[in-house]
């Protein structure tokens, strides 16, 4: 069909989108449909993909409670209008799991790719910083917070009003399109490899062992390692988007296997509140 640009938000509730639908995940994993569960977190990277490089902007206009897969969209967005009141964050640790909607790669991408090439540098400081944001689903409490944490870019714009949020974020898409809107490049990254994620397993062994991380903590925490290090891959290899997608999609399914996962997502579910366990 003919469309200029699309805006995604909602008005009125509690919530944008507070995460991805963890009952049909728990119900398939608790089925062993492994197949199935890799086709729909497959649909939905490429879905977010898609939106990501379409020649048509993608505007999302987010405010309120924004977790998990909230905040996977508004990342893939070409441009975000946010409300004053925000609350993002990735938190799906708190469900032991990890993002796998591309939030890892996205955050990775925001951080790493856009170093200009040539530069030597040591991507460890820069995917150990994101690893602590997602380990430890730190939320972003306002829009400005959410900024400094990368949920939004340096030119993502706020609205304060929210009955204002959607109209903006309209008018900001169809400026785009005035402006003549183009896709942004496809990203590759540099990343640190086991040995990188041999450091990170150090710290999380610490944590352990003071009693700061539970043992599916850790189990969590290194599968998130594996993604945002890279995987086996020869140290400072260099990356497509599509190599930490895969990752991560292994990584989520590795933790729906595991019965405290399991727990953790029945007690959320009944709860409404994470299980440290």
């Amino acid at each position: 069909g003919k469309w200029e640009a699309l805006v995604v938000g909602n008005q009125g509730g509690p919530a944008i989108c507070a995460g991805a639908n963890i009952f049909v995940v728990m119900m398939m994993a608790m089925q062993q449909q492994w197949d199935k569960l890799d086709a729909m977190i497959n649909g939905m990277q490429q879905g977010l993909q898609r939106a990501k490089y379409s020649d048509r902007p993608v505007v999302t206009a987010p405010w309120g409670l924004t977790l998990g897969g909230g905040v996977e969209v508004m990342m893939h967005s070409s441009a975000t209008q946010a409300g004053g009141e925000l609350y993002a964050g990735l938190a799906e640790v708190g469900v032991g799991l990890i993002p796998a909607g591309g939030g890892c790669k996205e955050m990775l991408s925001r951080t790493l790719g856009n170093i200009p090439d040539g530069v030597d540098y040591d991507p460890n400081p820069y995917v150990q910083a994101i690893f602590k944001n997602i380990g430890l689903a730190a939320v972003a409490t306002s829009s400005e917070e959410a900024r400094g944490m990368g949920y939004l870019r340096p030119q993502d714009r706020v609205t304060m009003d929210p009955d204002a949020l959607v109209q903006d974020a309209k008018n900001l898409a169809l400026g785009l399109v005035k402006a003549g809107y183009t896709p942004p490049r496809k990203n590759t990254f540099k990343v640190p490899g086991p040995s990188g994620r041999a450091a990170i397993e150090l710290f999380l062994s610490q944590m352990h062992s003071g009693g700061y991380a539970t043992d599916h903590d850790v189990t969590v925490s290194k599968q998130l390692a594996r993604v945002l290090t890279g995987g086996d891959v020869p140290t400072n290899a260099v990356v497509d988007e599509q190599h930490i997608l895969d990752l991560e999609r292994e990584a989520f399914i590795s933790l729906c296997g595991e019965a405290k996962t399991q727990a953790r997502i029945q007690h959320m579910l009944q709860k409404g509140k994470p299980l440290r366990n």
